[in-house]
Order: C-alpha cells, then sequence, then structure tokens
C-alpha cells in the first residue's frame, strides 16, 4: 500500500509502490491489474513488471468489405474468423461500408451529421460547400422525393418566408400581416 502526501497534505498525492522508486507523485496512477499505485513513469502493466502485462485484452479483425469489427475468440487465424463471419447468418454486405457522399458534380465529400445541408429548392442532401443553390445545379437535379419535400416546406412557410415575398407596390419586403398591423404602444 503506497503511503499517501505529505506531513502538511496527507490526503494529497501518493507514493510509488514499486521499491526502488518510491517518488512522490500528486497524480498518482491506479494500476487496475495489481492494485498498487504508480508514478507516471511506472504506470504501464510492463513499467512496473505487473502479472496482467501478458493479458493482451481484446482484439478485434476488421473485415475489408464490410467494415465490421469481429472479435478474436480461441486461438483461429484471422483467415478462419473472415470466413466464418461470411458464412454467418449476417452476412457481409459491402453496402453497409458504402458512406453517403456530396452529390454535386466533382465533390467527393462524405455526407456526416455535422457537415450536411438540405436544399430548400430540390431537397438534395448536400456537403456545406454545396448548400446554396447556385452551387449545386440546383435547377436541374431535381428528385421526386426532393421536389416533394421542397414543395412542402414551401407551403408550411417555415421561418417567416412569407416576409421575403417582395410587395406589389414595386419594391422593398413585405411583412406578415401578423408583424405589419402590430402596434407597440
Amino acid at each position: 500500500m503506497a503511503r499517501r502526501g505529505t506531513e502538511a497534505f496527507p490526503d494529497l498525492g501518493a507514493h510509488c509502490d514499486r521499491e526502488d522508486c518510491n517518488q512522490l507523485d500528486f497524480l498518482p496512477f491506479g494500476c487496475d491489474g495489481c492494485g498498487k499505485v504508480f508514478c507516471a513513469e511506472h504506470r504501464t502493466y510492463l513499467g512496473h513488471g505487473c502479472a496482467r502485462a501478458a493479458d493482451q485484452g481484446r482484439t478485434v479483425v476488421v473485415c475489408e468489405a464490410c467494415g465490421d469489427a469481429i472479435e478474436r475468440t480461441g486461438k483461429k487465424t484471422d483467415a478462419e474468423i473472415l470466413d466464418a463471419h461470411a458464412r454467418s447468418r449476417r452476412g457481409c454486405d459491402p453496402a453497409r461500408k458504402r458512406k453517403p457522399r456530396c452529390p454535386a458534380r466533382r465533390c467527393k465529400e462524405t455526407l456526416t451529421f455535422s457537415n450536411t445541408s438540405v436544399c430548400k429548392g430540390c431537397g438534395q442532401k448536400l456537403c456545406l460547400k454545396h448548400r446554396f443553390p447556385a452551387d449545386h445545379e440546383c435547377d436541374t437535379r431535381v428528385s421526386p422525393a426532393g421536389a416533394a419535400a421542397a414543395a412542402a416546406a414551401r407551403r408550411a412557410g417555415d421561418c417567416g418566408r412569407d416576409a421575403q415575398k417582395i410587395n406589389k407596390d414595386g419594391g422593398g419586403w413585405a411583412l406578415p400581416p401578423l408583424v405589419r398591423n402590430f402596434r407597440m404602444f
């Protein structure tokens, strides 16, 4: 058991449990294999000669076709594990590995949660670089599902779109009736 802290601060830090070190460390590491406390230099299994150093933990084999990670169990080779994965009930489906990409011309950006934008004109999912209609040929590449989604959004009048309609008088922005008739005092 490591001695704790100093005389002034008995609960602060601990001495390294390695016999030849005994360094006082204010941020000691606890080993989950032997339960002893060590300094930064001796925190690894090999650094303090822990009996758990021989344990390699859990390892996996990654299937190149579908990208699944298969855990190694027993003493099977990687080829045997991948062969059993291909024959399994779930099987190996290369379509699961493909990620959605931006449909704009010559763009190879993978679409993720944080860099995806839906075009309000055509309803396509695009990367942030091509989110504006002029950047992705909006009028020529309308899909039926995208057109339906865009039409529904236009009918709903989301985000104050009524305010963007031009006045019949010849210019400027028309305010929605609720805002136009609002009196503060």
